[in-house]
């Protein structure tokens, strides 16, 4: 019984530490977005206003799959 209570807690350590890791991808996405929304406005000052339009459209479809990620092991079995 001891062997299945340690399986038990190790699996729920990977599992944080594997959520850990897939929470990189949208953060290095939502970095280089962002960085190239405010070097596209330093270039062209009078496309603002579009570029943080369709920038906030990408942080939104970019941040679901954060919240996917954390709440998929919810569901799963």
């Amino acid at each position: 019984m001891a062997d299945v209570t340690t399986l038990a807690e190790f699996t729920g350590n990977l599992n944080t530490i594997g959520y850990g890791l897939a929470a990189i991808g949208p953060g290095i996405g939502l970095g280089i977005m962002i960085g190239k929304v405010v070097e596209g406005t330093a270039r062209q000052p009078e496309m603002a206003g579009r570029l943080q339009s369709l920038m906030f459209i990408g942080v939104g479809l970019i941040e679901i799959l954060a919240l996917i990620g954390i709440a998929t092991p919810f569901f799963l079995p």
